[in-house]
């Protein structure tokens, strides 16, 4: 069984690259839909994956970090 911060770090890696080749095929639709912004816009190229990810590792983290806190014997006579 994977760590959750590993299995959860190989989903998003999955989830970035997939984002962003679909993100660069479908430039030209999404060009009508964008002002002020160029399709092919390397700061906005980084920035919303950077973003996601960093939502997505938070997401991982806090609920990891106070699972942690909690004894195992605990959490058993819990269920």
């Amino acid at each position: 069984m994977k760590p959750p911060f590993e299995s959860t770090i190989q989903l998003r890696f999955v989830g970035v690259v997939l984002g962003i080749v679909a993100a660069l095929g479908l430039t030209r639709l999404i060009a009508g839909f964008l002002s002020n912004v160029s399709p092919w816009d390397p700061v906005a190229f980084l920035a919303a994956p950077l973003i996601l990810a960093v939502v997505a590792l938070i997401a991982v983290w806090l609920p990891a970090t106070r699972a942690s806190r909690v004894e195992p014997i605990q959490a058993l006579h819990a269920e």
